[in-house]
């Protein structure tokens, strides 16, 4: 998604190229977008750039939210109805120049369809190839177990990090129970576990944290003191706040992975070697203890974005 949708100006596509190829030289075998990221670009990108490379990875995106011309420019909408579902596959296959796509979610849970009629759609793709497991993205406990008795769903995406813990109320042991993967976006808290947010008034106009009462400047201010003990952990730990923050997230559990996305070839480079370390029980103790709900201030999403999303929350 940084590459192309949300955090500002997203670098050209010559740079987003060379992030992508880098990527696989260094290992990576997830490479995962959206019909939404730029409304289209970012498939672009991912199938111009890697369509020779295609056997070398797991491709997943994403239906269920697309982009809609309209007299002011493009809006975006939820739309799980299942001949949207079909057309937005279509698209997407043409754009990533592949047969099929690995793994396809449901972007959003469109409540004005039942989540019956959204994931049959998807299993018909699968029977006719066109996509070969199906995710599902932002979605309760519930939902996922309903989805699940119409087809098997191979994956859950949701916001989870140090920050972020609404996936510990049931999701997390629901994909365990059903042997779903659960793939965690935004495992660095959108940049603020990193310390590479320090005022977020710097931030582009057009960046999404902007929309986020969690980066108010209040909000914002008052969590940023949780950092230097943070920091002072990474330092005990011998690794970056960023790699850091990704060990956590893997020693949750052997069905978790996380897909932190960069701009950056050195930030890429940076998350990639986080897979090699191992926490001790009492440094993710300390951590859990330091950043948690209770101590990070600020809702994740805005009134009007928390409406289209299905994921428990904390009362």
């Amino acid at each position: 998604m940084n590459l192309s949708h949300a955090y500002g100006v997203p670098p050209s596509p010559e740079v987003g190229a060379k992030v992508l190829r880098r990527a696989l030289e260094l290992g990576v075998t997830h490479i995962d977008t959206a019909a939404l990221y730029g409304f289209g670009a970012n498939e672009e990108l991912v199938g111009d750039t890697l369509a020779a490379f295609r056997g070398q990875f797991t491709l997943a995106s994403k239906c269920g939210i697309q982009g809609v011309k309209t007299d002011s420019g493009l809006r975006r909408i939820i739309d799980g109805r299942p001949q949207t579902l079909r057309q937005t596959c279509e698209d997407s296959l043409h754009r990533l120049r592949t047969e099929a796509i690995d793994l396809y979610y449901l972007h959003r849970w469109d409540k004005a369809v039942p989540i019956e009629d959204s994931v049959g759609a998807l299993a018909d793709l699968e029977r006719q190839g066109k996509i070969r497991a199906i995710g599902l993205s932002e979605v309760s406990a519930a939902t996922l177990k309903r989805a699940h008795a119409v087809h098997p769903i191979a994956a859950v995406q949701s916001e989870y990090s140090l920050c972020t813990r609404n996936p510990e109320i049931g999701v997390l042991d629901m994909c365990r129970e059903i042997g779903a993967t659960f793939v965690a976006f935004s495992p660095l808290a959108r940049g603020f576990l990193t310390g590479a947010l320090p005022d977020v008034e710097t931030l582009e106009a057009r960046d999404i944290r902007r929309t986020m009462p969690r980066f108010s400047p209040a909000n914002n201010a008052a969590n940023l003191a949780l950092l230097p003990d943070y920091v002072a952990l990474a330092r005990e730990a011998g690794c970056s706040m960023a790699q850091l923050a990704l060990a956590w997230l893997l020693a949750r559990g052997t069905h978790v992975v996380v897909i932190p996305g960069t701009t950056r070839i050195a930030h890429l480079e940076e998350n990639v070697k986080a897979g090699d370390l191992r926490l001790s029980a009492d440094m993710v103790g300390r951590l859990d203890s330091l950043i948690n709900r209770q101590s990070i201030l600020g809702d994740r999403y805005n009134a009007a974005t928390q409406a289209e999303i299905d994921t428990e929350e904390f009362t």
